[in-house]
């Protein structure tokens, strides 16, 4: 029988909750970049989306390339402060996360296989960054853990 280390299951903890709140930002940046895209696109552009009829949810599609940039930046913001294991950040980029898949529903008529992929993306994201308790990542990710 083998002896286990006391603070052995306490590292791999740790190193399995930064592990995936790095995900989590490094997919909240791709998620911000891509909304920052897809906003750039619905403003400049409108031909490259599509028009549905009679959606209860109608909205100038110029008017959803703003939310979509807006957000996006905000997301991109937030997930810098991700990396520096912030908690505002955490509960930021929840909310932010909650943001972008209520605005990729609401837009889903004009972009729909895009928006439920943003769905699913922020669905994860919202999972990553809940997952870590506060105890498990004190310290900025560039810190080794044990040093202050």
């Amino acid at each position: 029988m083998t002896a286990t280390h006391p603070t052995h299951g306490r590292t791999a903890k740790r190193e399995w909750a930064v592990g995936v709140m790095v995900l989590g930002a490094v997919m909240l940046m791709i998620a911000g970049i891509l909304g920052i895209m897809r906003g750039i696109a619905a403003i400049a552009e409108d031909d490259v989306f599509l028009a549905t009829q009679n959606y209860v949810f109608e909205f100038d599609l110029t008017g959803w390339g703003w939310v979509h940039l807006i957000l996006g930046a905000v997301a991109v913001a937030v997930s810098i402060g991700l990396f520096q294991a912030s908690t505002w950040a955490r509960v930021a980029g929840v909310a932010i996360a909650g943001l972008v898949i209520i605005a990729n529903f609401l837009s889903l008529p004009y972009f729909p296989v895009w928006s439920v992929v943003m769905i699913a993306i922020s669905g994860f994201i919202i999972w990553a960054l809940c997952t870590v308790r506060k105890d498990d990542a004190p310290q900025p990710f560039g810190q080794p853990p044990g040093k202050a």
